[in-house]
């Protein structure tokens, strides 16, 4: 069973940045396609950023799209968004998710695309 642990979550002054983190065990990490989600308390679980296998493809919202990055250390089993000029309307629970995927090419960008989650970890941005 695939197991996802996010950390890095914080208070943070608007222009700020953070980095969060999602350690994976459970499976061969390299065999699943990552993303990251946000939601905030009576809204619905957002797209943020997506990464296919092997690094070689990425897809971001357009609210984020030039100052959030993602990535992934297939030899840490982990996956990282980089998060700069924060702004206000950031301010989310943010997890990660995974699902196994025989291909390595193409990213998953709806919360339907995968199978598995973590516990989410809190960004603030305060203004």
């Amino acid at each position: 069973q695939v197991q996802l642990v996010e950390s890095g979550g914080s208070l943070v002054q608007a222009g700020g940045s953070l980095r969060l983190s999602c350690g994976f065990s459970g499976r061969d990490f390299s065999d699943h396609k990552l993303g990251w989600f946000r939601q905030v308390p009576g809204k619905e679980r957002e797209f943020v950023a997506a990464i296919n296998r092997d690094s070689t493809g990425t897809d971001y919202a357009l609210s984020v799209k030039g100052r959030f990055t993602i990535s992934r250390d297939n030899t840490k089993h982990t996956v990282y968004l980089q998060m700069n000029s924060l702004k206000s309307e950031d301010t989310a629970l943010y997890s990660c998710a995974a699902v196994l995927s025989p291909y390595t090419i193409g990213t998953r960008v709806t919360s339907s695309g995968y199978d598995y989650w973590g516990q989410g970890t809190q960004v603030t941005v305060s203004s």
